[in-house]
Order: C-alpha cells, then structure tokens, then sequence
C-alpha cells in the first residue's frame, strides 16, 4: 500500500508541474475514487482519476500521457502478454540487417499490421506495437528507444493503398466510399503512431526513471504552451482560444477609452445644475462620447529569433481584427513593410508566414533584427497609421543587435496613439541581457512579458 501512495503523490504532483491545476482536495477526491473501483482494472482506474482531477478536455491528452508513465500497461518486453512468433531478421554477407524493403521478416510484420489495421483491433493494435518497439525501437548502439526506427521500418502510411483495395472491391473509387475508408484507415494509423510513442516513452522511463522521462516527453497543457514551440497542430487549437481573449481585449481597450477621456463640455446642464448653488458651478457636466471600435496597429517582429513567436502574432490579429474597426499588421526585421493584405478570411496562419516570408519587404542589408531603422522605416511610410484613435501593440524580444534604437520615434509613435502596449516573448529574466534593450523600450511602452495564454490573459486583466 505503501508503494500505491507514492506513486499516487507523484503521479499528481507531476500533474501539477505539467500546468495541470489540481488541488489537495482533489487529490483527495481521487483517493476516494480509487476505494469505488478495482486497482486492477487499469481503464476502471484512469477512468477514476480523470473524473477526480481533469478540469478542461484540452488537459486530457498530458492526463493521459502521464497516467501511462506512472500507471504502465506492461513491465519490460510485456509481462502476461500473449507471444507471438518473431521472425529473425535477415543479414546480408557483411553481417548487417538488410533493407526494410527487402527485409522478408519486416515484410512479415507489415503483413501483420495491415491485418490489424484492417479489422480495427484496438487490442491487438497495442499488443503489436510493444512487439514492433521491442524489434526495431532501439537505437544502433542499444543506447535507447526511439519511435523513428519503428516507423521506418513499417511504414504505416504507405499500406493506405492496399488498405483501400481490400475495402473498396467493385466500388468505384474516388467517391464517398473512399472518402470514408480513407479517414477510417488514417485514424487508425495515427492510433497505431500513437501506440509506439507511447510503448517507446514506457520503456525510456524503465531506463531513466518516470520523473525525468515526464519532464522530457511531456508537452505543458494548451494554455501554457509557449507560442514559440506550438506545432501546427497547437497553433489550429491556440486560434480557437484566442478569439474570446481578443474580444475581452477590445471590450477593455473601448473602457479605457471611455474612462478615460470625457465627452465635450455640456454647458446647458453645467448651468442649470449651477443654480442650486447660487450660480456657482460646482459640478461640470459632459457630453457622453459616442462609443466606436478603437483601431488597432500591430507592429510584429519576425526575425529568426522570435519567428515562431510572430505564429502568434497573426493568430492575435486575425483574431483582432473582428473586434476593431480597422486593424493595420506591419512586420519588420531591419526594415518594414505592411503585412495586412496576407490576412484574407479563412486563410491557414502558417500559408499567411510563408507568403510574408516571401514576399513582404522586410529586409534592409543585414537581415537581423535592427529596431532603431524598422523604427524609422515605419515612420515615414506609414506614420499616418497612427491617430488618436489607435492602440498599437508591439510584439517582439527588443533584441537589437546593438544597433541604434530610434527612442525618440518610438517616443513620437507611442504619444500620437491612444495606447500603446508592448508584449515581449523572452521570459523576464532575460531582459537586458546581452543586446536586448528591453528596459529603455518600456520606458517609453508599457512591456509585459508574454509567452502563453496565461499570460496573454492576464495583461488583458491588467488592462481593467
């Protein structure tokens, strides 16, 4: 038992560390779960935990994926598996492994997985891939596990083909038929990627240990996520949890505007008000300002530094852009050029970088990041981007490469928009450091660190 709750602390501490908020009552909330169903039902116990300790379904995959370090399916090569036949592999004269292609056992196994790709036997999946790990998931050297090799080996996508003939006999190809089988088969081929990254993290953290595997294999949850390590795939979901915090944002930057600066002088009711106090007007009153969409400039760094962070950038202005009533996007490395025209309605964030990367002007001579001359660029193009009505944000890590900082534009730039905010994707720490010039910037724009959605969210809370 004893051994049941240590692995039970760890296993919600690592949640925790992974971003997952999960309190000491839940905690023990799950302890009690655990008494309702059998320890030995593995899916009975996952079950309990998720319902105890998973808040959002976007914290279910890093769940998951931690719950099968700390709760393993199998020990080693698979105790209390079914066996199977392993066919030895074949060596040419010099003693080393032929080709996969002219491998006649890895032929074999990749008969074996389209069979199980063809029936849709989860379990049979799972038990296959511990054997396809055992056989070709080690490294060379049998220094440690790795996924590539397996995949290498098998080649899972390229049975789509026969995937296909053996479903669609006499059927006419092309039509719904095929569309069909075609996600079906390719659903179950991820499942199966799935399965032997999962069978390859097992038998790392046999090697090294649960902790220090967690730490490597693990992904943060969505929110926590920095923007500059997103995969395409996270990038689709980070769009979708943008939208409602772009909102928020403009809801915030029209209170500020309201707020902040009174409507015109209302002279007839400053008067009258006036002669309850003998004629003396003690309360002014104004006219209410008529509410409008603030406009919005985004000016966005996309050197090679923070290119993976300018991803972002363009997720926040297509998002933005519902919400203002004109929104202006321009990038700069050591030049500037207006990127607004890439952001048609319902074009793919990473299409949109790759046409900027081709074909917006943002280089000058070097090709490095020089704020001071993508400051003054910006200055006398387009400085009549920049009204009363503006709230520019600035997106960038205020690394100049020690080259000239243009204070006095920014200066310029900041005092002519309504507001100005600059966010900054290098964790705080790192400021000044080097060629950054992050601390003269934020003299003259507010600068806040902003690497996640947390953090996102709250400067737009700081906005209130």
């Amino acid at each position: 038992m004893a051994s049941l709750i240590d692995r039970h602390t760890g296993f919600v501490a690592e949640l925790r560390r992974a971003g997952l908020p999960v309190s000491v009552a839940e905690g023990l909330d799950a302890v009690r779960a655990m008494q309702a169903v059998d320890l030995l039902d593995r899916e009975a116990l996952r079950a309990a935990y998720a319902a105890t300790l998973v808040k959002r379904p976007q914290h279910r995959p890093t769940f998951d994926t931690l719950f099968d370090l700390w709760f393993p399916a199998a020990v080693g090569d698979g105790a209390g598996a079914p066996t199977r036949d392993r066919p030895a592999r074949t060596t040419g004269e010099d003693g080393r492994p032929v080709p996969p292609a002219l491998d006649p056992a890895v032929q074999a196994r990749r008969d074996e997985l389209a069979e199980l790709l063809l029936s849709g036997d989860d379990a049979g999946l799972r038990q296959f891939a511990r054997i396809a790990v055992g056989e070709y998931g080690r490294t060379p050297g049998q220094e440690s596990w790795f996924s590539f090799g397996v995949l290498r080996a098998l080649s899972p996508e390229t049975l789509m083909a026969r995937l296909l003939d053996a479903v669609l006999t006499g059927q006419e190809r092309g039509g719904m038929a095929e569309r069909v089988a075609r996600r079906t088969f390719r659903d179950r081929i991820a499942r199966f990627e799935d399965l032997v990254a999962g069978e390859v993290r097992r038998r790392i953290a046999e090697d090294t240990g649960v902790e220090r595997t967690a730490r490597v294999t693990v992904r943060p949850p969505l929110e926590r996520l920095d923007f500059s390590s997103a995969s395409r795939a996270e990038l689709a979901a980070l769009r979708r949890e943008v939208y409602p915090l772009a909102r928020k944002l403009a809801s915030r930057l029209v209170q500020k505007q309201r707020h902040g600066r009174r409507g015109r002088l209302d002279f007839r009711r400053t008067v009258r008000a006036s002669l309850a106090s003998g004629g003396v007007p003690l309360t002014t009153h104004h006219r209410p300002r008529r509410p409008h969409k603030p406009e919005l400039v985004v000016l966005c760094d996309a050197s090679d530094s923070v290119s993976a962070f300018a991803h972002f950038t363009l997720l926040l202005t297509f998002a933005l852009r519902e919400q203002f009533t004109k929104v202006r996007a321009f990038a700069f490395i050591d030049a500037t050029d207006e990127i607004t025209r890439f952001f048609a309605p319902g074009v793919d964030v990473a299409d949109a970088m790759t046409r900027m990367a081709a074909e917006a002007d943002l280089v000058w001579i070097t090709g490095r990041s020089n704020y001071g001359h993508a400051f003054k660029v910006f200055d006398d193009r387009y400085r009549d981007a920049i009204t009363p009505k503006t709230s520019l944000l600035i997106l960038g890590d205020a690394r100049a490469n020690y080259g000239e900082l243009s204070l006095p534009i920014l200066r310029s730039m900041a005092d002519r928009a309504r507001h100005s905010y600059w966010l900054n994707p290098e964790p705080r720490g790192q400021w000044d450091t080097g060629d950054s010039a992050a601390s003269r910037y934020g003299e003259i724009v507010p600068m806040y660190e902003c690497r996640n959605l947390v953090q996102l969210a709250a400067f737009i809370e700081e906005l209130a």
